[in-house]
């Protein structure tokens, strides 16, 4: 279906620097620190989400509330835009540069992009191997039903119109954080990522993120395939290149302005403060710059067993000093019942939507503006990221009120076509004369007008 399908991956540097006092406030969560020669180790960290209730709260400050952790593009574009331009003139090299350093990463890396097919077959756990093939057929599935049979409509006697699909001839995915296993010597692909690329079909893996290899997959370079199409979601940088290079001479298209990680969870008082924490955390977990969001729907709700569990759930993290900067920037909100609720949840556009409420599903119909949504306690976000069969590209940053998440559409581009009888033309062609003249454009109308004049001559002659 595809002639290239180029899997790009990034991994995670994490550096903590050594802080001064031994007790401070840290991006809005109190914590007891201990130091040792290796750096920061955390000992306990308890929620300082701040609240607020909407009814107190005036238009402007509820507009307010729908914004997200300011990313300064001006800034972000200047560092991208050197990136870019050089990964542009001088491709390989420029990749290996600016990823593979022996600052950040101890590698010198020979080869940016492995040819999917000369790779052995990776060999997996039994159960790790079952659990991709689920979620495959669950993601094949729900993707295969989105396929539409083609149509054709008479709209007059002799006027047919049509609009086909064809696939988008080269795409590239963006694959963020920790899908890469560095030893001392070489970058190794994890076995998982290439047991999936192999599966899916996937024809070439760029060992390379960031700007950078969003960079390299719009350009193209020696050994990077040029893709037509790029998906996936990323940091502020990956985002950034994303939007220059579809603007660009690259010729490129995007899904979309896929950022940070974000998730709302509208919740009463029937829903657990585990389940409630346990969802908050999943998504500040993803990195500082994610953000969550608690909108509390009527009484009841117990708040302080959640803060004591989202503090309790955190310290047990391995991801849990991102999780705690996130939680800097998120809020709880109290909404006086369900049609607020969901009021504010369509203002905040949020890329995930969790309705952990009695009765969630008749509340679907209401839900406007979401990148997807997770109906009732028994439904994780965590399942549509991996197996429920839905795609997790999605829109962040309140872009849901006018993108939709990736889907089977997100690959076809679509052509219209129209085919006209002489009977049709005689029918339709006057019309669009008449539009033509009063746009002042006569080419457009003599395209009509010969095409008439000669189906009435030939009309003529057959009379005769």
């Amino acid at each position: 279906m595809m002639d290239t399908q180029l899997l790009c991956f990034n991994r995670t540097n994490v550096f903590l620097k050594p802080l001064q006092n031994s007790r401070f406030l840290f991006f809005g969560a109190l914590r007891n620190t201990q130091f040792s020669p290796s750096g920061l180790s955390c000992n306990r960290i308890r929620c300082s989400m701040k609240s607020y209730r909407l009814s107190e709260l005036s238009n402007a400050e509820v507009q307010n509330l729908k914004a997200r952790p300011r990313i300064d593009f001006l800034s972000i574009f200047s560092t991208v835009h050197p990136i870019v331009a050089d990964v542009r003139n001088r491709g390989d090299a420029s990749v290996k540069e600016l990823v593979y350093t022996e600052r950040f990463d101890k590698v010198k890396l020979n080869k940016i992009v492995e040819n999917v097919s000369e790779l052995p077959d990776p060999e997996l756990q039994p159960a790790v191997k079952e659990a991709f093939d689920v979620a495959y057929e669950n993601i094949y599935a729900f993707h295969l039903a989105q396929k539409s049979a083609e149509q054709s409509v008479e709209n007059m006697k002799g006027v047919k119109c049509k609009r086909v699909a064809r696939s988008i001839g080269s795409v590239g995915l963006y694959v963020p954080g920790g899908t890469a296993v560095l030893p001392s010597t070489a970058l190794m692909l994890s076995v998982e990522v290439l047991y999936c690329a192999k599966k899916a079909g996937v024809t070439h893996i760029l060992k390379a993120g960031g700007a950078q290899a969003i960079s390299a997959m719009a350009w193209g370079t020696e050994s990077c395939p040029k893709v037509e199409k790029i998906f996936g979601p990323g940091n502020q940088y990956v985002t950034a290149a994303k939007m220059i290079l579809q603007n660009s001479e690259a010729m490129i298209s995007i899904d979309m302005p896929a950022g940070p990680s974000e998730v709302l969870v509208v919740a009463d008082k029937y829903a657990s403060p585990v389940h409630i924490a346990a969802d908050l955390l999943s998504q500040a977990e993803h990195g500082p710059d994610s953000q969550v969001v608690l909108v509390i729907a009527g009484d009841g709700v117990d708040l302080k067993a959640i803060e004591e569990e989202i503090s309790k759930q955190c310290n047990s993290l391995p991801r849990g000093e991102f999780a705690s900067k996130a939680l800097s920037h998120s809020y709880t909100v109290f909404a006086c019942d369900m049609m607020e609720a969901i009021s504010f949840s369509n203002l905040y556009a949020p890329e995930h939507l969790i309705v952990n409420v009695k009765d969630a599903e008749k509340w679907e119909c209401f839900i406007e503006n979401a990148g997807s949504v997770f109906l009732g306690p028994w439904t994780p976000e965590s399942v549509g990221d991996y197996a429920s069969g839905t795609n997790h590209v999605l829109p962040t940053y309140g872009y849901a009120r006018m993108y939709s998440g990736v889907s089977l559409d997100s690959f076809l581009k679509y052509m219209t076509v129209q085919s006209l009888t002489e009977e049709g033309l005689e029918k339709l062609g006057p019309y669009v004369a008449t539009m033509a003249e009063v746009e002042g454009l006569e080419a457009h109308k003599r395209a009509v007008t010969l095409r008439l004049e000669d189906i009435k001559a030939r009309q003529v002659v057959n009379i005769r």
